[in-house]
């Protein structure tokens, strides 16, 4: 599940967590390897479990897009869809589509002045690269204080050709991940999402956008922030607008855009002095490609075959941490004071806290035989427990007897943790047409549904986010499937309420398809200790759970792709390039 990228300065001022790794078994907890068995036609928590240590293993490197770990996960979901028999429906023939990622970087011949003074390029001032989409770009224009974010700002249009200066808000649990110019400020706790679409106007018709730093975050802040970054290209002769550039400025140096008076001291709406930017970027293509794995089954009904029920999920994950981490240490931090993983903000404990997170980390290294560093970031559940379901749920159809009327399209989509990257460029330049697919069934982190998990609600729970968001009758099949099975699933949909804070809608692969008008369901089980951790590995997976949820979604996907007609959208479709606000 991607991470939101919040104002930018918020997860800039935010640490890192502590973090990873393991070495024997403590109670519960499965073994750190396992050998691999030949998997069957039928959804089993075993077949499932062969597949997930091998895609989620130390070799992939943690999946980040781009890299060489994505590859090997790549090249392991296309062998598999071969060996089961779909027939590959990527570009030219291949299993493959790639999404095109490019690493871009300030080039040092950048430069900023204000009325003609200089502003030192990573000392006084950073350029944003990534989640602003900045390009190359020349830049005079007149400063403006515009205020503070979230609370009283100028009306946008008084910002029209300028160059604005805020006072960022008070910073907030960093959630990064999604570029604002793909989905403009989803996501996020609601104060942030409300600061985040309070600047959108700004961002369209601005000159420039510029935040303040305090001055003793500026070092550490533009130091992260000269480093390359991944960024989604445009599309060949695609006529893209780029955004208002992006800068931070110290609040030392933040005095020169208004005459030597400190920000806090200015008035809103008080003109500066005059902007002059000059802003040289470079993009080159990643070491590695960014790839979506694309399959298909064909349908057995030749009058409904040339339609789609796609099923996917994301192969990329995080990759490695900057440094080795000790396992038990994030671990038993994380159960105390970030029982969400990197969802819940980074805190100091309280002393009684810090007492027991030392107490369950020595229990924890005994019980492991030691200590464990750890540097990957496997994403098992995030998500590689998506990916392992949705191999299953193929290789079920495919070794059955009769197919559905409907042919299946299977997508694993890379970049979802960049922003959605790879199932944006798919839905954007689909390998089959956009109007034949009927409907999207994506999976994200369905792995960790056990009562110790803090969404652990019994064995057969299930989140679903959209079942009716754009088609009744999408929800209505949900229900009829579910009312035949024994047990039920237990679904909650509390997190698909209109403005639920964590606008979890925005927040994965799916959207990327209902901005089209697809009707989509997400089914998730929700964050955990290990989420965007080195800790989230195979052997704390409750395999059973996650094969109740693939069979769930398979039998739903048989019913979709054997209707008589095919789904009706009876709600209004979303603009493709508005933005998401759940």
């Amino acid at each position: 599940m991607s991470r939101l990228r919040l104002l930018p300065l918020a997860a800039l001022l935010a640490g890192c967590a502590s973090a990873g790794g393991s070495a024997a078994t403590r109670p519960g907890e499965l073994p750190l390897s396992h050998a691999p068995r030949p998997t069957e036609g039928a959804i089993t928590p075993a077949d499932l479990m062969t597949r997930l240590y091998i895609f989620a293993d130390d070799s992939m490197l943690g999946r980040e897009s781009g890299t060489l770990g994505n590859v090997r996960g790549t090249n392991y979901v296309a062998r598999e869809m071969a060996r089961m028999g779909l027939q590959p429906a990527g570009e030219n023939g291949t299993w493959f589509q790639t999404v095109p990622v490019v690493v871009s970087q300030v080039e040092s011949t950048s430069g900023v002045s204000v009325d003609g003074s200089a502003l030192g390029l990573w000392r006084d001032v950073a350029p944003q690269l990534g989640g602003a989409g900045m390009r190359s770009a020349t830049v005079r224009a007149p400063v403006v204080f515009g205020g503070q974010v979230g609370g009283t700002m100028i009306d946008s249009t008084d910002a029209v050709g300028k160059a604005v200066v805020f006072l960022p808000a008070a910073p907030v649990a960093p959630i990064a991940g999604v570029r604002m110019a793909t989905v403009p400020f989803a996501g996020a706790p609601a104060a942030a999402r409300a600061q985040q679409v309070s600047i959108l106007p700004f961002a369209r018709n601005a000159a420039a956008i510029i935040y303040v730093v305090p001055d003793s975050a500026a070092a550490s802040v533009f130091d992260r922030m000269r480093q390359p970054q991944q960024e989604l290209a445009p599309a060949a002769g695609a006529a893209t607008r780029n955004p208002a550039p992006v800068l931070f400025v110290s609040a030392s140096a933040a005095r020169q855009l208004f005459g030597g008076t400190a920000t806090d001291a200015v008035r809103r709406g008080t003109a500066g002095g005059t902007l002059d930017a000059r802003l040289s970027v470079s993009h080159v293509p990643t070491p590695f490609p960014a790839r979506n794995v694309i399959g298909i089954l064909p349908g057995g009904d030749a009058r409904l075959r040339g339609q789609y029920v796609a099923i996917g999920a994301h192969n990329d994950h995080i990759g490695l941490t900057p440094r080795p981490l000790d396992h038990d240490s994030v671990l038993a931090n994380n159960m105390v004071v970030r029982r969400q993983g990197v969802q819940d903000a980074v805190r100091l404990p309280t002393a009684a806290e810090a007492a027991r997170i030392a107490e369950l980390r020595d229990s924890l290294r005994i019980a492991h035989g030691g200590v464990r560093a750890d540097s990957v970031n496997n994403g098992a559940d995030d998500d590689g427990s998506g990916t392992v379901a949705m191999l299953e749920i193929a290789e079920r159809f495919a070794t059955a007897p009769n197919r559905p009327a409907r042919s299946l399209l299977f997508v694993s989509h890379t970049g979802e943790e960049k922003g959605l990257w790879g199932s944006q460029w798919f839905t954007d330049h689909p390998t089959v047409p956009r109007d034949s697919i009927v409907a999207q069934l994506n999976m994200d982190m369905v792995g960790r549904g056990k009562p110790t998990d803090i969404m652990g609600r019994g064995p057969n729970n299930v989140q679903l986010i959209g079942p009716r968001r754009l088609s009744t009758q999408l929800g209505d099949v949900i229900d009829s499937v579910n009312a035949a099975r024994t047990p039920h699933m237990d679904i909650d949909a509390s997190f698909d309420t209109n403005g639920h804070p964590l606008n979890r809608y925005c927040r994965s692969d799916h959207y990327m398809y209902a901005r089209y008008g697809i009707p989509i369901t997400y089914f998730s089980l929700g964050y955990h200790t290990a989420y965007h951790q080195v800790i989230d590995e195979p052997q704390d997976i409750d395999y059973e759970h996650m094969a109740r949820i693939a069979g769930f979604v398979h039998d739903i996907a048989e019913a979709v792709a054997n209707r008589a007609q095919r789904l009706v959208v009876d709600k209004p479709k979303p603009d493709p390039q508005g933005g998401c606000r759940q």
